[in-house]
């Protein structure tokens, strides 16, 4: 079975992820993505402004009803910062059967080489990088064994990002059409992101 590994804040989840998941499951005939908040995110400096509960219950809302895709909790449960390597070991230990795909958008491939412990994440997962316009993965620059390790994607322009939506929450604004619609209930039920 060939699952996607899609970690992120998700703070909150938006439809650029989606189908960003969407893409890669078609392109690469993928039978399911896991959706995997972060606990602590080692890349990212502002601390997320939804609780790791919340983020949670956004992904499990934005992904119920897709026969392919799934909430994962496994970093949350975890505890500490969020390395990749960590989460790899462990469901690769969990599901033997599995074959891992990690999703990462364009901005990431050129960062890879700085990842925590990549000579070893290499061997056990493949990247797969999300081409997007106007978007240069560098993928030609990196290191023979961590260009190998990874399959370019193409996906659709998506000018989207959870930054742009907790701004438009702490304006008053809202979210909708850039999330779906039940993570947009939840977010106003719950007064997420208003200053």
């Amino acid at each position: 079975m060939k699952v996607g590994l899609m970690g992120g804040t998700f703070d909150p989840i938006h439809l650029g992820h989606l189908l960003a998941a969407d893409s890669v499951c078609e392109a690469l005939e993928l039978d399911e993505v896991w959706f995997m908040p972060t606990n602590v995110p080692p890349h990212k400096e502002h601390k997320p402004g939804a609780s790791a509960a919340e983020r949670l219950e956004m992904v499990r809302l934005a992904v119920e009803g897709h026969p392919r895709f799934r909430a994962s909790d496994v970093e949350l449960r975890r505890g500490g910062v969020s390395y990749s390597i960590e989460t790899v070991t462990r469901l690769r230990k969990e599901h033997p059967d599995k074959q891992f795909y990690y999703i990462i958008g364009a901005d990431m491939v050129q960062y890879l080489p700085k990842w925590y412990r990549i000579e070893e994440l290499v061997r056990l997962v493949t990247f797969v990088g999300l081409e997007r316009p106007g978007y240069s993965t560098e993928y030609e620059t990196l290191p023979g064994p961590i260009r190998e390790a990874v399959r370019l994607v193409r996906m659709p322009q998506v000018e989207l990002s959870s930054t742009e939506i907790r701004q438009r929450r702490a304006e008053g604004r809202s979210a909708r059409y850039r999330v779906p619609d039940r993570v947009n209930d939840y977010i106003e039920v719950n007064s997420l992101y208003e200053t």
